[in-house]
């Protein structure tokens, strides 16, 4: 975690000084690579739960972006791979990189990004596979744990690792980073012996594309109205149950259209169909959960979103203020980032042992709060923290004197707080919607509101600088909110305002979906004072008097 953030957080103050990329530039170039990394957990996650495992596809990918950082910190060294020194920041139009030097750039930085990217979601949940799924309670003191590790090598990586680049340059910072991500896969290694690992279980797209297509080819078909006439167990061979190999999913009545795979047709004597013809509720099951938690993680893009811009632009903010803390010691503004993960070093042990304890007593709950609870709040308090950049940006623009960096601390604390509760809130919600066979994918899905977070991000910016230039020519003959490469001349602080009133509407939006959203029971993972096996005996009792539906194949 301190390697890649090592190079994230601070990227755009290389690629701005060295690269010589203007602002706008440099601040899309760093949200495109921090949402590919993000982007990518999708491709870490399929690769482990399909074909490799969780700690194969760390150990290969733990390699790859050991030379992506390795490179980045060659390139970093040697002058004649980088653009001719220049000072950016009086005004002076520097020779940007181009040919083999950007190439050199973009080919190391997104080694990093397909090694983090493929990483990150098997680190949740092959540390997650440790436990057993009914241990909810040390489940979500895991996730608490792991979100701490997190915090503290972020710790690590803004302040000492952000130190060293500012100070003895970025080509030591790089190799700091790599000689980190070394560390971490001796470690990964050493502990082989003992993991429990999780087998690949083939392709796990195969059996949703099954639904789907079984569901369409199925489409005039009438849905029985008594659900235990649907098709429950599969006697077929091939994939379709690879997804439901350990668990029984109960038939809900969300998606209906869905259930058509499910019915079973007798032609002609013939009742074997094939498996992209005839799926289980199981199966069919398997597909609702994923199609319910759709709009759930859509509602933690913009969230994501606002990340952005306290890596980048709340970063640009720190370089007008004055970052002396004393006479000789100056405050790297990309250290600022740190003081949210200070905060959370302390809070976080905090919320789980006197937050969860005391919620537990109300909620009846392992967790103290669901996590969807958890998510919401976030996502509400994720909102003042624009508030706050917005303010703290209008004040900085309209004072006589350069104020203190630390002005621009609480913004940063508060979305501290705020991705406490949505981070955490949203690993456990999507773990705990997964099934043997796509822990890793579902927990992927995490990593992938960052990406499109940040990819909207450099798609707003490009939107706001295209509307706002437009008009302002129209009006006055000046240029877009963010189209200079001066925050003097910008206009952040109105970009601000816009992301906190997209935060507040999107927050409302968020509350329309998790009171839509109901959990399958069979994934229920806090059972209420009745065991479910009750529920479990009925349904292996349905399956004993499954209905086969004739229907004339002349129709």
């Amino acid at each position: 975690m301190m390697a890649i953030a090592g190079v994230g957080n601070n990227l755009i103050t290389y690629v701005f000084n060295e690269m010589h990329f203007s602002l706008s530039k440099s601040a899309n170039t760093v949200t495109n690579f921090v949402g590919t990394v993000f982007l990518l957990s999708l491709l870490g996650g399929f690769l482990s739960d399909s074909y490799l495992g969780s700690f194969w596809t760390m150990l290969i990918f733990g390699f790859v972006e050991l030379s992506g950082f390795i490179l980045l910190s060659v390139q970093a060294h040697v002058g004649e791979l980088r653009p001719a020194k220049c000072n950016v920041s009086i005004g002076v139009v520097c020779e940007e990189a181009e040919g083999y030097k950007a190439w050199i750039f973009y080919g190391a930085l997104y080694l990093v990004a397909l090694g983090s990217g493929c990483m990150k979601p098997n680190i949740i949940s092959h540390g997650a596979d440790q436990f057993d799924v009914k241990q909810s309670k040390k489940l979500s003191t895991f996730f608490n744990c792991a979100y701490f590790s997190f915090c503290s090598g972020e710790l690590v990586a803004l302040t000492l690792l952000v130190w060293v680049q500012t100070h003895s340059g970025m080509d030591l910072g790089f190799g700091v980073s790599a000689a980190a991500m070394a560390v971490g896969l001796i470690c990964l290694i050493s502990g082989s012996i003992v993991y429990r690992n999780s087998p690949p279980r083939g392709s796990i797209f195969t059996p949703i594309a099954q639904v789907f297509v079984a569901a369409i080819s199925k489409r005039k078909q009438i849905c029985p109205s008594n659900s235990e006439m649907l098709h429950v167990t599969n006697t077929t061979s091939g994939t379709s149950t690879m997804i439901s190999n350990n668990v029984t999913l109960i038939h809900t009545e969300k998606f209906k259209f869905l259930d058509k795979a499910c019915i079973k047709i007798q032609n002609n004597g013939m009742t074997r169909e094939s498996p992209w013809r005839l799926c289980s509720v199981s199966q069919v099951e398997q597909v609702k959960v994923l199609l319910s938690v759709v709009p759930i993680f859509a509602c933690t893009i913009l969230f994501n979103t606002i990340l952005a811009q306290l890596q980048t632009f709340s970063v640009q903010q720190g370089t007008y203020m004055n970052t002396h803390l004393t006479r000789d010691f100056q405050i790297p503004p990309a250290s600022l980032q740190a003081i949210p993960y200070m905060m959370l070093i302390f809070v976080v042990p905090l919320y789980e042992t006197a937050f969860v304890p005391l919620a537990r007593r109300f909620t009846q709950r392992d967790s103290g709060i669901s996590s969807l609870q958890r998510v919401g709040t976030g996502l509400f308090i994720a909102t003042f923290s624009m508030v706050a950049a917005a303010i703290v940006e209008h004040k900085r623009r309209n004072s006589d004197k350069m104020l203190s960096i630390f002005w621009i601390a609480p913004q940063f604390l508060i979305f501290g707080v705020s991705e406490m509760f949505t981070a955490v809130g949203l690993i456990e919600f999507f773990y705990k919607q997964s099934i043997q066979g796509m822990q890793s994918f579902l927990t992927a899905m995490t990593y992938c509101s960052y990406s499109f977070g940040f990819y909207l991000s450099s798609l707003l910016v490009s939107f706001v600088n295209k509307v706002t230039t437009s008009t302002s020519t129209s009006t006055s003959g000046g240029g877009g909110w963010l189209s200079d490469n001066d925050l003097n001349k910008d206009r952040l602080d109105l970009f601000y305002w816009l992301l906190s009133a997209l935060s507040l509407i999107n927050f409302f939006n968020y509350l329309f979906w998790s009171k839509w959203y109901s959990c399958n029971p069979s994934l229920s993972h806090t059972p209420p004072i009745t065991e479910p096996r009750q529920l479990v005996q009925d349904d292996l009792e349905k399956q004993t008097s499954i209905t086969i539906i004739n229907y004339n194949t002349n129709r």
